[in-house]
């Protein structure tokens, strides 16, 4: 026995119910693209199926620190109405991957910058890796370059 599309289709609080996300969370992700819904004679939303798979997406996706631009990408990569697959994200987890690989190693650098400037007192300031790196202050002329800046 097939089900007929409105059986498919789940109202926004039945996917916030499956979800386990509030549907004003949903509704932010409509806003930015990253699920879809149909409106009803009535207005309401219905969403079909794969929204849940795309919301478990989204919420593994924002655990790991990944931002909701990127994960808009991603989902925009997939047709429309498909549910993302253990191929998709198999193939997403590794671009990921290297871009939080990244981000931890700028993550890094910073926390070590920050303790050498906590170190020096400030007194550096031609060498401070954070408010001056590599001196390109320097490089403007002599003077109170951050203050004459506006």
């Amino acid at each position: 026995m097939t089900l007929s599309w409105q059986a498919r289709e789940l109202t926004v609080g039945d996917l916030a119910d499956r979800s386990g996300v509030p549907t004003s969370a949903l509704r932010f992700y409509e806003r930015q693209g990253l699920i879809r819904s149909r409106r009803t004679s009535g207005n309401q939303r219905r969403f079909s199926r794969d929204a849940l798979r795309r919301v478990a997406f989204i919420r593994v996706a924002q655990r790991v620190g990944i931002p909701l631009s990127r994960v808009k990408e991603v989902l925009d990569l997939l047709p429309e109405e498909r549910t993302p697959n253990r191929e998709d994200w198999a193939r997403v987890s590794a671009w990921w991957r290297d871009d939080l690989t990244d981000r931890i190693e700028h993550l890094q650098r910073l926390r070590d910058d920050l303790t050498e400037c906590i170190g020096c007192g400030c007194l550096s300031i031609d060498r401070c890796a954070l408010a001056n790196p590599c001196d390109t202050l320097g490089d403007d002329g002599p003077g109170a370059r951050r203050l004459l800046r506006s």
